[in-house]
């Protein structure tokens, strides 16, 4: 049989497609699972604001398969659409069929990092959010000018005259979820061990985050206020870092690998229990850590049983029960609508011990959103990455939040609070946002909310 010059020059040129390479790319396994019945479309975030089938779980595993194959390139075409989707893992809880999509996602994300070169441009916006966001000391340092740039009115000139958004839409995007900053984001007071209140029931470790010991050091003043009330001897490890939820979530190998060494020898021999956390991504990948250094030798069987010790604080919580006599936040009642934060509910599985804990408080009336289980748009660094897609998502969830006609948001996770904090500015709206740990720290020491 002759063979055409065309059919060898096509073969010699899929042959020189630059695709995935031999380290961990996407299971062909775990793509044969998908079986394109296309029930997560419904539920995709990217997908319902793109409208592409590319943009969509199915459409991506489609591109996955492709690549494995040597039928198509790792190129601007194809990265486009792994970055367009939120990791907000939706599609898992869905999917009849049970395909790991999580697993097929982060695998490409490594992938992608390691043989896609971004343009200049997204390379020193990604550079600025990985060497910033991750290091707490770096963050703590920058606070100092963000403080007088705020004092001096440049935040409010900026976001009224959208300035920033025509020179950089990433930079304006991470100016518009900055918080107030305020004496305590450079405060550090919460000892190495603090006693528990009455019968010690369990020694726990406490994870205070990155973006949350600074912007939100209450919630985990609260959160260990909490813990202490129900008996808890709570242990802090000052050598304690990033969790490495942002590099793993986008595929930053090296990097992930090495804050989760750093912070499974900051709890080893402290003796504790568990590790809680508070925030939603962050407990995610705290027990995904035995999946991130499975290839360590040395860590791999250390990651495993670190990750095993990991509980968010409400899933510990509802585990163990309350203890400490709960009171009346105000005096009437008080209704107040859940957000679910997807690393919650669609990573970790919790969505019915939040409420459980809340519903506890008395007075309190939970109401329930529109779409619950769809991304507020945050999704790590998301809002910061694909900002027009982000900005989309967030005033659909704002406005399903606030039709529930709730008076109160309990958000479990800084990324979301940011995100809907946002967007109820934008549509001018003023409803509080608190962390779950803080309702309940509030019940406990008898503090009524403001009315």
């Amino acid at each position: 049989m002759q063979v055409s010059e065309d059919s060898v020059n096509n073969t010699a040129s899929l042959k020189n497609l630059k695709g995935f390479d031999a380290n961990h790319p996407p299971d062909p396994k775990l793509i044969d699972t998908c079986v394109h019945c296309g029930f997560c479309l419904a539920t995709c975030p990217s997908y319902r604001v793109i409208g592409k089938e590319m943009d969509s779980p199915r459409g991506r595993i489609y591109l996955m398969d492709a690549i494995n194959e040597g039928e198509i390139a790792l190129n601007t075409a194809s990265v486009q659409h792994f970055d367009s989707c939120l990791g907000c893992l939706a599609c898992v809880t869905t999917c009849p069929s049970g395909v790991q999509y999580d697993k097929l996602i982060s695998a490409t994300r490594h992938q992608v990092e390691r043989n896609y070169p971004r343009s200049l441009s997204d390379r020193l916006i990604r550079q600025l959010i990985f060497s910033l966001f991750p290091n707490p000391d770096a963050l703590r340092i920058l606070l100092v000018p963000l403080l007088v740039y705020q004092k001096l009115g440049f935040s409010k000139f900026f976001r009224a005259t959208g300035l920033l958004k025509n020179i950089s839409p990433r930079l304006a995007a991470m100016e518009s979820i900055l918080p107030e900053i305020t004496l305590k984001s450079f405060q550090d007071n919460l000892p190495d061990v603090i006693p528990a209140k009455g019968k010690k029931r369990y020694r726990v470790g406490v994870i205070l985050g990155c973006v949350q010991r600074l912007f939100f050091s209450p919630v985990n003043e609260a959160t260990v206020r909490v813990l202490t009330a129900n008996g808890c001897e709570v242990v802090i490890p000052k050598s304690q870092g990033c969790c490495a939820a942002l590099p793993e979530h986008q595929g930053q190998t090296e990097q992930a690998k090495a804050l989760a060494r750093q912070m499974i020898d900051s709890f080893a021999n402290t003796g504790v229990d568990f590790v809680i956390i508070n925030a939603a991504g962050c407990g995610h990948t705290l027990k995904e850590y035995g999946h991130i250094l499975e290839d360590d030798p040395k860590y791999r069987e250390k990651a495993k049983k670190f990750a095993a010790k990991v509980r968010d604080a409400q899933e510990f919580l509802a585990t163990v029960g309350l203890t400490a006599k709960l009171s009346p936040l105000t005096d009437k009642t008080l209704s107040l609508v859940y957000q679910d934060a997807c690393h919650l509910l669609h990573g970790q599985k919790i969505s019915v011990q939040p409420r459980q804990l809340l519903q506890q408080i008395p007075g309190v009336k939970l109401k329930e959103p529109l779409d619950a289980a769809i991304c507020c748009g945050s999704a790590g660094v998301y809002n910061l990455l694909q900002p027009e897609v982000a900005e989309e998502l967030g005033k659909q969830k704002v406005q399903n939040l606030l039709n529930t006609g709730a008076d109160l948001i309990a958000s479990p996770n800084p990324g979301c609070t940011l995100q809907i904090s946002k967007h109820l500015s934008l549509q001018g709206k003023e409803i509080p946002i608190m962390h779950p740990m803080e309702l309940l720290d509030y019940s406990i020491r008898g503090i009524k909310l403001p009315e």
